[in-house]
This record gives structure tokens, C-alpha cells and sequence, in this order.
């Protein structure tokens, strides 16, 4: 099973916000969101990117997808580097990397119906055909939708129907790859299971790779294969789900994975509370970045920035004091 999707060193800059930002003494004139980030998705997997709001999440996703530039660093797709295609050269890029967006009614147009958005990517994509009417109610179907939805708005629809909606969107062509951002956002919890388990279904019927943007563990452990851990920017831990579930390394992903809501009220939980706010994207700190907020926090980590450690096995992380090790 190759790499689909490969992601190697990215950085992606902004203008740093507002003239004061770019006027402070010492400030940088841009925001490193992405900041060297490195992953990959195999064919037909499902690989999470989780962390606090702010962390890069959604920017390295529309990057991937060309909605966002690239400052530096590569993004391959089936073998072929994908940075600085033109408009046209990514048409064929699209059609097999989907998106699936946070909003579930504010991504669907409020002037078509369901039937319109649904022909949209083929009519964009030169796809529209004679069958064209039957595609958009086996689409409707597939996603759990009859037939008569199709004639409704975006405003005549539940979050959950408009989730539904999104996915049908997604997967209309039949691409390899679906980007998920926050998938389950704004959902009443059991419509979520409703939606993951979807997803799940899809992604055995038809082969297609998931990458998932989220910061809910409970999504993470149900669907995906992998998890990556972002904090300012930068991977802090990458593996298999449950390994990292079972025993994370780095001090940030065992705080996220702490924080996690336990459904058993009599569950005795340990939690691990994180001291002060996410360091300003224009005031990155010293050393390990994750120092000003770590327990275990020493001379070293504000110094030194620590090096990636491979476990194998796919496991990497960046820590100079790891939990979790053996003895």
C-alpha cells in the first residue's frame, strides 16, 4: 500500500496581521501557520490531525487542497509533486481531492437546491452526462438521503442532513482522497456516530483515504488509522492511533488525550492541566516550543529544541523528556 498523499517539510507564511504587528520591535512580518510539517496518507487510510484551535490544522488541509499557497516544502499526490500547479493544472488534482468543510449548512450554497449542488462538481469538472439525474439519487442514497431531498435548500435541512449533503458533495467524483475538516463540528453527539459511521461505510465501499481535521478524541479513536498531534504549527507526535492512545509520548498529547471526556461518571480520571495560554504565533518561544506550558519543563527544553525520535513502526515524536518509556 503506497503513499497517496505525501507531505514533506511544509511551511506556510502569512502577512503578519494589522501594522502594529509588523511595527513591534523584534516582531516577524509574517506568521508561520504551518511551520516544517511532514506526513503521509496511504491509499484507502484514515489519518486524524489534532490539536487546539490556532494549531495549523485547517491551513495544512487547504494547502493540500491548493486553497492556501505554499511557502515552501513539498506536496505529493500519487507520486507527483502538486506546489505551484497553475489553476488549470490542478483541475485533475480536485477531482481526486475532495474536501469536506467545518460548516455543514454554511458551506452549501443558500440559493441552490440540494439537485444543484449535488450537479455542481460535475458540471465544473466537464462530467455532466445523460445519467447525470440518476447520479445525484444514487449520491442522495448513498449518504442516507431520499430522493426528494434533492429539491430542498440548504435553510430546509438539519445539521445533520446538511453534513450528508457535504459528503454526497465530497465524493460525487469519486476522488481518492476526502479532507475532513471537523467533520462532526456543531453536531448533536449522536448525529455524529451517525456521520463517522457514515464516513467509515464510504471510505470501505469505495477504497477512498480520509484525512481528518479535528480536535475531538472520541472521532479520532472511532475512525482513524493514525493520529498526528499539531501544536504552533509543528507535528509534536505521529502514530497509530491506538499505540499513542495506549501510551503518548509527548507532555502535549498527553494533556489532549487527558482532557478527553470520559462517558463513565464513576471513571477515576487523572487529569493533566496545562498552565497558561497557546505562545502567539509573532512571539514563538525558545527552544522546545511547548516549554512555557509543560510540567516537566527544564533548563534544556527552553534552550534546545528537541530533536524527532523514531520508535519505528511509524511512531516519531519530539520531546527531550518523553512520557510513557519503557522502565
Amino acid at each position: 500500500m503506497g503513499n497517496l498523499l505525501h507531505i514533506e517539510d511544509v511551511h506556510v507564511r502569512f502577512p503578519a496581521a494589522g501594522w502594529l504587528a509588523s511595527l513591534a520591535t523584534g516582531a516577524p512580518r509574517t506568521i508561520e501557520a504551518v511551520a516544517g510539517v511532514s506526513l503521509d496518507v496511504a491509499a484507502g487510510e484514515t489519518v486524524a490531525v489534532v490539536g487546539e484551535s490556532g494549531s495549523g490544522k485547517t491551513t495544512l488541509a487547504r494547502a493540500v487542497n491548493g486553497l492556501v499557497d505554499v511557502s515552501s516544502g513539498v506536496i505529493g499526490f500519487e507520486g507527483r509533486p502538486i506546489v505551484g500547479l497553475s489553476e488549470a493544472e490542478m483541475g485533475p488534482v480536485r477531482r481526486q481531492v475532495s474536501m469536506i468543510f467545518q460548516d455543514p449548512v454554511g458551506s452549501l450554497s443558500p440559493r441552490l437546491t440540494v439537485r444543484s449542488i449535488l450537479a455542481e462538481p460535475f458540471h465544473v469538472h466537464k462530467m455532466a452526462g445523460a445519467d447525470l439525474e440518476r447520479r445525484i439519487e444514487r449520491l442522495l442514497g448513498m449518504v442516507g438521503l431520499t430522493a426528494d431531498f434533492g429539491e430542498r435548500y440548504p435553510h430546509q435541512l438539519s445539521g445533520g442532513q446538511a453534513r450528508r449533503v457535504g459528503v454526497a458533495r465530497a465524493i460525487a467524483l469519486e476522488p481518492k482522497l476526502v479532507i475532513a475538516d471537523e467533520p462532526t463540528a456543531g453536531l448533536d453527539v449522536s448525529v455524529q456516530g451517525e456521520v463517522l459511521n457514515l464516513l467509515n461505510e464510504l471510505q470501505d465501499r469505495l477504497g477512498i483515504a480520509i484525512l481528518i481535521i479535528t480536535h475531538n478524541l472520541n472521532v479520532v479513536r472511532h475512525i482513524a488509522d493514525r493520529m498526528a498531534i499539531m501544536y504552533l504549527g509543528r507535528i509534536v507526535e505521529v502514530g497509530p492511533t491506538e499505540a499513542i492512545f495506549a501510551a503518548p509520548r509527548h507532555p502535549y498529547t498527553l494533556a489532549l488525550l487527558s482532557a478527553n471526556p470520559e462517558p463513565d461518571p464513576d471513571a477515576k480520571i487523572d487529569r493533566l492541566e496545562l498552565q497558561g495560554e497557546v505562545p502567539s504565533l509573532l512571539r514563538r518561544p525558545s527552544g522546545c516550543e511547548f516549554h512555557t506550558r509543560c510540567p516537566w519543563a527544564a533548563e534544556r527544553c527552553r534552550d534546545e529544541a528537541p530533536a524527532v525520535t523514531d520508535l519505528g513502526a511509524g511512531r516519531r515524536y519530539t520531546c527531550h523528556f518523553p512520557r510513557n518509556e519503557a522502565g
